[in-house]
């Protein structure tokens, strides 16, 4: 089951001529979630993987860089015949500010749901839940927690072969949790496994709640908006530098920290190295990378680079 993130834009408030405003989407098998939809995120799509046939939007907070690009959006869903409902969720406020918007855009002619979310509500899904973890911003704020339900133990074959089980249709009938033959998945699976964890920050000042919630996560997406020379101006405008974010994963366990919303100030080569210096498996995605996140007895997860065709 593929489970991968995807930088549709990695800058902070103002967007270049190589980074556009923030926007990620989340691919998990045929779930295509995308959180945030800053200005342009559209044409950012469009211009890599396409505008999908998203399954749910997710937005962190309501200052304009994370949310000016929906109105367009759901404008061209619309214009394409779009007729799958659409759900928006985000944090309170998030009904008034659409319903204002949707009003000078105009209506869709699908089913728009607005949802807003609340600490401790967790969204349930085929296989993995999301949970909004409150964060420290300027006004209400998320970041958000993806992650998936544990799963069955490695199968044994030659366990089960020794305790007389045949190869073949009782292989698979043990495995789904049947008994046979006396034999219980007990036998021969080993112990359950851990699902992949993704964790999110949205724009925030370094965040105890965050990071408690990212412990053990295969990938923690953390903004850092600030080098450390800036830290106090970073703690003024509700935001990171590169090392808070780092320090964060590093006390959070992460295997993979990824910086973004990051702004032009600073050299990103500067960033990566504060970062590095206190967690060395530090990336700086650019827009249309992409991060894969296999199961943990796979291999860690791993940047790739966006190649056009």
């Amino acid at each position: 089951m593929e489970l991968s993130v995807f930088f549709a834009g990695t800058a902070g408030s103002v967007p270049t001529s190589r980074r556009g405003l923030p926007a990620i989407l989340v691919r998990r098998g045929g779930d295509q979630i995308l959180f945030d939809c800053g200005e342009g995120t559209q044409r950012q799509l469009v211009a890599s993987v396409g505008l999908t046939d998203l399954t749910e939007i997710l937005l962190t907070h309501f200052h304009a860089d994370h949310w000016l690009g929906l109105p367009g959006m759901l404008k061209t869903f619309d214009l394409r015949g779009r007729e799958r409902p659409l759900t928006i969720y985000g944090p309170a406020g998030l009904r008034r500010l659409l319903t204002l918007v949707m009003a000078m855009a105009g209506r869709v002619g699908f089913e728009l749901t607005i949802a807003e979310l609340a600490s401790g509500d967790v969204l349930e899904r085929d296989g993995y839940r999301i949970a909004p973890v409150t964060v420290s911003h300027r006004g209400p704020a998320f970041g958000y927690v993806l992650f998936e339900d544990e799963r069955p133990g490695a199968f044994d074959p030659g366990a089960a072969v020794a305790m007389g089980l045949a190869p073949g249709p009782e292989f698979g009938r043990v495995q789904r949790g049947e008994t046979v033959r006396g034999v219980t998945p007990a036998d021969v699976m080993g112990p359950r496994r851990p699902g992949r964890k993704l964790v999110l920050s949205g724009d925030t000042r370094p965040s105890e709640t965050l990071q408690i919630a990212a412990h053990g996560a295969d990938v923690l997406v953390h903004e850092a908006t600030f080098a450390e020379e800036e830290r106090a101006r970073a703690a003024d405008n509700g935001h990171s530098t590169a090392r808070q974010a780092a320090e964060v994963a590093r006390a959070a366990e992460v295997r993979m920290l990824a910086l973004t919303h990051v702004s032009t100030r600073h050299p990103f080569g500067l960033l990566r190295d504060e970062a590095r210096a206190v967690f060395e498996p530090t990336v700086i995605p650019r827009d249309f990378d992409t991060i894969e996140i296999p199961f943990a007895e796979r291999g860690p997860p791993s940047l790739l680079r966006w190649e056009p065709t």
